[in-house]
């Protein structure tokens, strides 16, 4: 089965497709209904480097169809794509070019961790293999697995929606706390602004007080 990643936020425990909370009506319905069509509408960027790249061409085949998911528009382009799959072994050469595709990923977007070989190294205790690609991108979901089963990624796919949904991903939690702080800069600005924009009146009432030109 798919291991979710641990984050710790409020809420874990309800449903995926539970009602959204009614405190306000706006800001709730719209963060939903977002959520949702995100969470159907999931387009997968393949990093296949071994045997479990096999396996993903079977979940995107007919028999397994992922099509039913909606998550089957599969795009070898990063800045098309938001959900990476790494299937396979990543050895420390390829550690860079797999940083610089996840970066090239428009926001929000996913990774999933496909085999052991992608989560932990496998059997390859070797300088070479990277331990874990989570140490140079952050995974949402962990399919264990040598190979895991077509079963097993679509299980772990299922469980990357339902975190979605409720928006507990990484990347929706850092862009919801990047807008605060933006929205706390512009505001600032905003103050800073007016403070300057009364100082100079100020000081231009105190110089004509004085009889001298503004």
């Amino acid at each position: 089965m798919a291991t979710e990643t641990p984050l710790g936020t409020p809420g874990s425990g309800a449903a995926a497709d539970a009602p959204p909370r009614r405190e306000g009506w706006l800001t709730t319905q719209l963060d939903h209904y977002v959520n949702w069509g995100r969470k159907n509408a999931l387009w997968p960027m393949p990093f296949g480097t071994a045997c479990c790249a096999i396996e993903f061409m079977s979940v995107v085949s007919s028999h397994y169809d992922l099509s039913r998911f909606g998550a089957e528009v599969v795009r070898f382009s990063p800045r098309q794509s938001d959900l990476m799959i790494v299937a396979g072994t990543v050895v420390d050469k390829m550690g860079p070019v797999l940083k610089q595709i996840w970066d090239q990923m428009p926001d929000p977007k996913w990774c999933i961790a496909m085999g052991v070989c992608a989560s932990s190294g496998g059997f390859y205790r070797a300088y070479h293999v990277m331990q874990g690609i989570d140490e140079i991108v952050p995974v949402d979901i962990y399919v264990p697995g040598c190979p895991p089963t077509p079963e097993g990624l679509i299980h772990g796919i299922i469980k990357l929606q339902e975190m979605i949904a409720r928006g507990e991903t990484r990347s929706q939690i850092s862009m919801k706390s990047r807008t605060v702080e933006e929205q706390r800069g512009a505001e600032g600005a905003a103050r800073r602004a007016v403070m300057a924009l009364e100082e100079g009146r100020a000081r231009a009432q105190a110089d004509a007080a004085r009889g001298r030109p503004a």
